[in-house]
């Protein structure tokens, strides 16, 4: 299932570099839980806007854009 994304998701490319680094934390994570509280140790977190998980920078929670659907 495609997820809906709105005017207000943020369309932006993710950096290939930080796209690795969620990547790799995925990988290494046991749970989604421990791998959000892995990237927060980063400066990044993730809140899930009508279906699509946005990738946001803290501590302010700037988006910065759409994770691809492997994420999910």
């Amino acid at each position: 299932m495609t997820p809906v994304v709105s005017a207000t998701t943020p369309q932006t490319q993710l950096d290939p570099g930080v796209l690795e680094l969620i990547r790799v934390e995925r990988e290494k994570a046991l749970s989604p839980r421990e791998w959000q509280f892995r990237l927060r140790g980063y400066g990044y977190a993730i809140k899930r806007v009508e279906g699509a998980q946005i990738l946001t920078r803290l501590p302010k929670g700037t988006e910065i854009g759409v994770l691809p659907p492997e994420f999910t």
